[in-house]
């Protein structure tokens, strides 16, 4: 280990603290691990309210030990809704009871962001994995077959792996794929949570419910066991194509909603005016992996919400890192196992986070179709069951693949 250098060529070194980060770090110090965390705030946080997480995501936190921690900071909802948001007709719902259970043997759940950060924060913690704040990573790099991550702060930490789960704008996934924008989809988000006895509501409180409409969607939702109530407003912006630089302002958020239908506008005095969410993905890539240096969550499959999965695919990278490890790399003698560990994780997840990517994009077209697209939609959606879970079992059913 070189003069100055922190830290073990054994362990593993995670850059990012978000949830795909604390995850993949609780993930490979229960199998054993020594894992570090190098997070560039200053405090753990999760930016945003609201997040849901589906069966392939809570049965890896159940197996995981955290889940039933999540389940007490959030909510277990009844059924999810898709309605009209010009009409307030319901569309489609999938009952989310004894049969959903069946079907894919864990929950779905919502839960504030920040609330699944603490839960993983503490079993992270508990688990022995060492967390540090204020670490800006700038790079990694390879010194005499030591792999080696450089802080902006000139501190160094040896690594047998490093994975960067450092989101959207990653600056390692740079030195893989080089310098570049993510892709703006010329949609805003404006968020908002109220306290529950504050929600004017016309329809039941334990659901997870979306208004879609021509170029709009509204989603809302239970949070914090009930107490508070998520709230997320999109929209494509009209002025996105100009080039205004300040594209998606509240007088447009007023003008895109203005037409739809009562239940959808109530919510938009409760929205946070002050701030606003555009939203971004990125085109799929085949390459996670450079070196011993591997990509996870947004930093490598960054997809835009239409599907509520980028948590959940973080989370799923999470597991399947873990279990290639475990496969392949025994954590003592250098004989190859870290690189085929790294080989098999990418070679499993980019199909399938590709796939979900591109179905996210496929499914906000969906959401946010006018005119004749938008009827036949609806009567599409009107003819689904609410125990007809087919078309969500590619991606609610998926479980990490055995060796």
């Amino acid at each position: 280990m070189g003069e100055g250098t922190t830290g073990s060529a054994r362990e593993i070194v995670v850059v990012g603290g978000g949830i795909g980060g604390l995850t993949t770090a609780l993930a490979l110090a229960r199998d054993g691990r020594t894992v570090r965390v190098l997070e560039r705030a200053e405090r753990f946080a999760e930016v945003g309210a609201g997040l849901q997480l589906a069966p392939n995501a809570t049965g890896i936190l159940r197996r995981l030990g955290v889940l039933d921690a999540v389940l007490d900071v959030g909510v277990a909802p009844a059924r999810i809704v898709v309605a009209d948001a010009r009409t307030g007709e319901g569309l489609v719902s999938a009952d989310l009871g004894d049969r959903f259970l069946r079907t894919f043997g864990s929950p779905y759940l919502v839960v504030h962001r920040g609330d699944l950060l603490d839960v993983l924060l503490q079993a992270a913690r508990s688990a022995g994995v060492v967390l540090e704040n204020g670490k800006a990573v700038v790079r990694t790099e390879t010194v005499g077959g030591e792999t080696r991550v450089v802080c902006s702060d000139g501190s160094e930490y040896a690594a047998r792996a490093v994975i960067a789960a450092d989101g959207l704008r990653s600056h390692l996934r740079e030195a893989i794929h080089g310098a570049s924008e993510p892709i703006a989809s010329g949609y805003v988000a404006y968020r908002g949570a109220l306290p529950i006895e504050q929600v004017e509501r016309p329809h039941d409180l334990d659901t997870v419910i979306s208004w879609v409409g021509p170029g709009l969607h509204l989603v809302q939702y239970p949070i914090r066991r009930g107490d508070l109530y998520n709230q997320v407003a999109v929209f494509k912006s009209p002025s996105f194509a100009t080039g205004n630089p300040d594209w998606g302002g509240p007088d447009e958020l007023d003008a895109a909603f203005s037409g739809m239908c009562p239940a959808v506008r109530v919510a938009l005095p409760a929205l946070q005016r002050n701030f606003r969410w555009p939203t971004f993905d990125r085109e799929p890539v085949d390459t996670w992996v450079d070196g011993r240096t591997a990509l996870l969550g947004d930093a490598a499959h960054a997809m835009l919400q239409y599907l509520a999965q980028g948590a959940c695919q973080a989370i799923e990278d999470a597991a399947t890192l873990a279990q290639q490890f475990a496969a392949h790399d025994g954590a003592t003698a250098d004989d190859g196992g870290v690189d085929r560990a790294l080989a098999a994780y990418q070679r499993i997840r980019a199909p399938r986070t590709a796939r979900v990517q591109r179905s996210a994009r496929v499914w906000g077209d969906i959401w946010h179709i006018d005119g004749t697209g938008a009827l036949l939609r609806n009567e599409l959606f009107r003819g689904i069951t609410d125990d007809d879970y087919s078309y969500a079992d590619w991606l609610w059913g998926w479980e990490p693949p055995t060796n």
